[in-house]
């Protein structure tokens, strides 16, 4: 390709909206192992919102919301305000990518140009025997924008009557909680709570729990019902609905928590013994409260899931190729409209993703 510079979306530092530029860069020169892809739609996630405002640094305690409010004035940067290490600024973010394979390597595999790819965005830099991990859009450059270079171990083709925007759902969501219940082991028969159930991993997690055999229980607000029910749960209760009156202590096997915040205790007494709760977020608050008895003395497993295992990308490439999950694509907007969308979907009003098109 003769083409040098690209449409980007740069984020300059930790802060509010105006952190967000859009402006041509040059179009990323690729080299041994690596691929270059134009980018068909980008998903919209948390990840990149608390990147933006430092949330990951011990010295926030409040919901992404509450920090993105109290962003309207310019922020100090936060050394540790990346989710891994120093957010490497000036960044261009984006954590999902549906895209087309345009140039590869010398070294390369030339059947792969042509090819529509999703991005594996979770690098298991040093192999799967190490839990370390980099993130695309977090530790180096990703998808807002036209084109992303990523390792060509990274890019995984899929056969499929799926729309670009339909595919950019995918990725960080699917990939997230197909990788908690991978690791909780949930087994056909059990019962699993999935808090947030109307968000992109929440709604994820709900199908690919109902694809297991469990029986889901969903939490998510009342107007977000019946679409959440069309994606497999099979009781639904509201955000304010007193969990242990609904359903009693010791009623479930596995708890899916990305919101924590206040209502994590409730999630230990609601465990089985022997239960296991899964988190790979805290959106309404990451200090919780955590009776230390409820977890020793019901023998509970708590695991934190960020480094996705090997099977969990090619596992959810193989479902959407066999028909056995669907994309729940909210709504789209334009890459240079990325600040709208972010506003919009920290109102918490939508079902399933926000995709941005460049």
């Amino acid at each position: 390709m003769t083409q040098t510079l690209m449409k980007a979306i740069v984020t300059t530092g930790n802060g509010g909206y105006e952190k967000l530029v859009c402006k041509d860069v040059p179009v990323p020169e690729i080299g041994p192992g690596e691929v270059l892809v134009k980018v068909l739609a980008a998903g919209v996630n948390n990840t990149e919102i608390n990147t933006r405002l430092g949330w990951y640094s011990s010295s926030v305690n409040d919901s992404t919301n509450d920090a993105s409010e109290a962003k309207a004035a310019p922020a100090a940067p936060k050394s540790d305000g990346g989710w891994n290490n120093q957010t490497p600024f000036p960044l261009i973010q984006g954590t999902d990518c549906c895209g087309l394979v345009v140039n590869v390597g010398d070294d390369g595999d030339k059947s792969l140009i042509n090819k529509r790819v999703l991005i594996r965005p979770c690098i298991r830099e040093h192999g799967f025997s190490s839990l370390d991990n980099i993130w695309m859009g977090s530790d180096f450059d990703g998808a807002f924008a036209q084109y992303v270079k990523i390792w060509a171990s990274e890019v995984f083709p899929v056969t499929c009557e799926w729309t670009d925007a339909e595919l950019g759902t995918i990725p960080c969501a699917y990939g997230t909680a197909e990788n908690m219940l991978h690791r909780a082991n949930l087994r056909p028969g059990e019962t699993i709570l999935v808090v947030g159930a109307s968000g992109g991993v929440g709604s994820a997690a709900v199908q690919l729990a109902k694809r297991r055999g469990a029986k889901v229980i969903a939490i998510a607000g009342e107007n977000k019902h019946e679409k959440v029910a069309q994606i497999g749960a099979d009781i639904l209760l509201g955000r304010s609905a007193d969990l242990l009156a609904e359903l009693g202590e010791q009623s479930v096997d596995v708890v899916v928590d990305n919101v924590a915040g206040s209502g994590f205790p409730t999630m230990l007494k609601l465990l089985k013994r022997g239960g296991r709760l899964v988190s790979s977020g805290a959106i309404a608050g990451p200090v919780v409260d955590l009776d230390m008895r409820d977890m020793y003395l019901k023998d509970i497993t708590l695991m934190g899931t960020t480094a996705w295992d090997e099977v969990v990308f090619p596992n959810i490439v193989s479902y959407i190729e066999q028909g056995e999950i669907q994309p729940i694509l909210a709504k789209t907007f334009p890459l240079s409209a990325i600040a709208e969308a972010q506003a919009e979907f920290l109102m918490k009003k939508h079902v399933g993703k926000f995709v941005l098109i460049p």
